[in-house]
């Protein structure tokens, strides 16, 4: 994802919330969205699967409070229409943008975007960049090296657990076909044996300057390509670039208590950085397959929950059932006169955090109805019925009367 990327898409509109929203917020509207939107509740509609990608991608910015901030202050310089139009003679400032200045020249913005660095880097050296290019003044100059030092790109990717994995954490490996430092030059572009030499154009700094006017611009070397470097002689492997597609086997730590559509994330593991600068990280959206018979409460997500069937008699006298859980059966006492719907807490049985943080397992009780009886029931519920007829479950609706 570039800057240009962030000016054009309103994530704050795409999780329906307020650009002051708070972080509980962002989440709330997140989880709201994702449920309604995942693919596994919607399949085969590529357009809700295409909203879900949209929605995890605005929470992805929005949920880290760094890339949120770069995100609000890029958006706050360049969504007012500062870059937007044209820059001509005469005017004090930027009303208009830049468009065909006064000397006639026109300006792409997608080239000034695309040196201005991606999100994944500090978004002050990002505009540092722009600007200092722009009008050639300090900021270019000490960020004369950006052109051929820049991070690597974020990558992302997918992966689906049980929900057993989600509860309890879980190692998963995963193959992922991406773009990677080349093995067999290290990175360098250059034939193994052989090295780059510095540009003798820009001097190895990847910028020229050139006068446009009043102003001095600067921008990347033509000749290394912005790089600061020319190889005589390429790798074989990946002509030169560092860079070669590939494919590896990462493994995921999965942390214990999971959500469904959370994001882990594995430093340096994105696409390898220009220049000797540092790669990007890799995001792993993570799906949990839905359980037969467990769930998780919405009030705490450490907390499982599970429905057990019981009979009207157990509810009225009380009794002992067995409940299954993740890693075994507990025994739990059902209190005389409990209603259906009650629900019991077994202490210690939910999600087990690396903190110490433990949650419970929730049981409600749910009355199960026979659909048949035969005569030796039919007689004996009678026979209750007659034995209770004073007794009016639906008094209450009618005031007591």
């Amino acid at each position: 994802m570039t800057q240009r990327d962030w000016i054009e898409k309103d994530f704050y509109r795409e999780l329906g919330v307020a650009s002051d929203a708070s972080a509980d917020e962002i989440k709330k509207a997140y989880r709201k969205l994702a449920r309604e939107l995942h693919p596994d509740a919607n399949p085969g509609d590529t357009k809700t699967e295409a909203r879900f990608k949209a929605v995890s991608e605005a929470y992805g910015v929005l949920s880290d409070e760094k890339k949120r901030r770069e995100y609000d202050e890029t958006r706050a310089l360049f969504a007012g229409g500062a870059f937007s139009g044209g820059y001509g003679a005469g005017s004090g400032g930027f009303p208009g943008g830049f468009g065909t200045g006064a000397g006639g020249q026109n300006f792409d913005l997608g080239d000034l975007f695309a040196r201005a660095g991606s999100p994944g880097a500090s978004g002050a050296a990002g505009l540092g960049d722009l600007l200092g290019g722009l009008f050639g003044g300090r900021a270019g100059a000490t960020r004369a090296g950006a052109a051929r030092a820049q991070r690597g790109a974020d990558v992302e990717s997918e992966l689906r657990i049980s929900f057993e994995d989600a509860v309890r954490g879980a190692e998963v490996q995963i193959r992922l076909t991406s773009p990677g430092r080349c093995e067999r030059c290290g990175g360098t572009g250059a034939r193994p044996g052989s090295t780059p030499r510095a540009c003798p154009t820009c001097n190895g700094v990847g910028l020229v300057s050139r006068s446009q006017g009043a102003f001095a611009f600067s921008e990347p070397c033509q000749d290394c390509r912005g790089t600061g470097r020319l190889i005589d002689d390429p790798c074989p492997e990946c002509g030169g670039a560092g860079v070669s597609t590939r494919t590896r086997t990462l493994t995921v730590r999965v942390p214990a208590g999971v959500d469904d559509g959370q994001k882990v994330r594995l430093a340096g593991q994105g696409e390898p950085g220009r220049g000797g600068a540092p790669a990007g990280d890799l995001y792993v959206t993570v799906h949990v397959t839905p359980h037969r018979l467990f769930g998780r409460s919405a009030r705490n997500a450490d907390d499982l929950t599970i429905k057990v069937p019981v009979t009207f008699p157990e509810l009225v006298m009380g009794t002992t059932v067995t409940v299954p859980t993740l890693d075994g059966t507990v025994s739990l006492k059902v209190p005389p006169g409990s209603a259906s719907g009650r629900t019991l807490r077994v202490r210690g049985r939910g999600v087990h955090r690396r903190s110490g943080k433990t949650g419970d397992l929730l049981v409600t009780l749910e009355v199960a109805v026979p659909t048949k009886l035969d005569r030796a029931a039919s007689d004996a519920l009678q026979a209750y019925a007659d034995a209770t007829k004073g007794f009016d479950p639906r008094a209450d609706l009618f005031g007591g009367r």
